[in-house]
């Protein structure tokens, strides 16, 4: 079989395969089961696979890469202007076959079975303290209705079980003291989870000296650089900081048109996790920024002075970023203002 090119798409149990030859002809349209997949790749001289970069994406790439074939995974909004009419398994397949043909399109870096589980473990200690705030959220809600309060945060929940424990029985009837009492003990088993998942990821960054460059940048910490080089790897994917900021979503949105040129707000694009932890850095900084035992900022001061806080932290997060994929693509150590001059 004459294929160059093959269009998968991917699926829990039934795979579809479009492939071409040379010429742009079609050679293969297929209908694959799960078991089926590898057997039938390996029977194929090397070519190029497309797939989405969905679900499962890295771990069949690694497969058939394994195989010998050129795996290049596509960004799914990339593929959507080559569905035809009617969305299917079939019409997909060839979109991705179409798609990874074309020289100016962009590519998703494969990861690693290691970077797979560092990824994991920031998403499992992600929902944990989603959970835990939820959770939080309804003990407070359940107390105020027999009047008791504390300030906000998490911080303040042991106030709040004070409280709980010193009224009076008839102030808090017994049925509604269990279930907040059981409440406060999956706030308490969440918060044990949730540090032992960040004892294994600070574990990780430890070990890793890249991880560890990328934490000497203000606004970054353990959990920060660690979760970057898991999902970015060495940044050459990108052309320039500048992309590399875009990916992040940091960049405002262009509705331009001649002459006229109309940005707007960032995109929020790419990865949400990352984008969150660089903007909760650099409001740290912009918190710390009139503190009067601490250097001052000459580009982040003048800054403030003529925006909103929000605005000024979300330039701070961009210009870290910029800063971490000079750092990534470089390997190089950060160098701040001070010692640069």
């Amino acid at each position: 079989m004459n294929v160059t090119r093959i269009g998968l798409d991917l699926a829990k149990s039934v795979f579809q395969v479009h492939g071409v030859d040379r010429a742009g002809a079609t050679v293969v349209r297929r209908r694959l089961a799960r078991s089926q997949l590898l057997g039938f790749f390996g029977k194929l001289p090397p070519c190029i696979v497309g797939m989405e970069a969905c679900s499962s994406a890295h771990h069949w790439a690694r497969e058939l890469t394994r195989i010998g074939h050129e795996v290049r995974l596509i960004p799914p909004q990339y593929v959507k202007p080559y569905v035809k009419r009617n969305k299917t398994d079939a019409a997909d397949a060839e979109a991705i076959c179409e798609a990874v043909g074309r020289p100016n399109m962009r590519f998703v870096p494969i990861k690693t079975v290691a970077q797979q589980a560092v990824l994991a473990l920031h998403r499992v200690r992600s929902l944990l303290v989603r959970q835990r705030t939820a959770t939080i959220n309804a003990a407070r809600g359940l107390l105020g209705e027999f009047g008791l309060v504390a300030a906000k945060g998490a911080a303040r929940v042991d106030e709040l079980r004070r409280r709980l424990g010193a009224t009076r029985p008839d102030d808090v009837p017994p049925a509604a003291r269990i279930a907040i009492e059981m409440l406060f003990e999956h706030i308490d088993d969440l918060r044990r989870r949730a540090d032992a998942i960040e004892a294994e990821i600070i574990a990780w960054h430890q070990a890793s000296e890249t991880s560890k460059r990328l934490a000497g940048v203000p606004g970054i910490g353990p959990l920060t650089a660690s979760a970057l080089v898991a999902a970015v790897g060495d940044g050459r994917q990108f052309r320039s900081a500048r992309h590399f900021a875009a990916w992040l979503g940091l960049t405002p949105r262009m509705a331009s048109s001649g002459d006229k040129q109309r940005i707007g707000r960032i995109s929020k694009g790419g990865d949400r996790y990352l984008r969150t932890l660089l903007i909760h850095g650099a409001r740290a900084i912009v918190g710390a920024v009139n503190r009067p035992n601490l250097r001052p900022r000459p580009w982040l001061s003048p800054l403030l002075a003529r925006r909103p806080i929000p605005v000024a932290a979300t330039a701070l997060a961009h210009k870290t970023a910029r800063v971490v994929w000079a750092m990534l693509s470089r390997d190089e150590a950060y160098r701040s203002a001070v010692s640069a001059a």
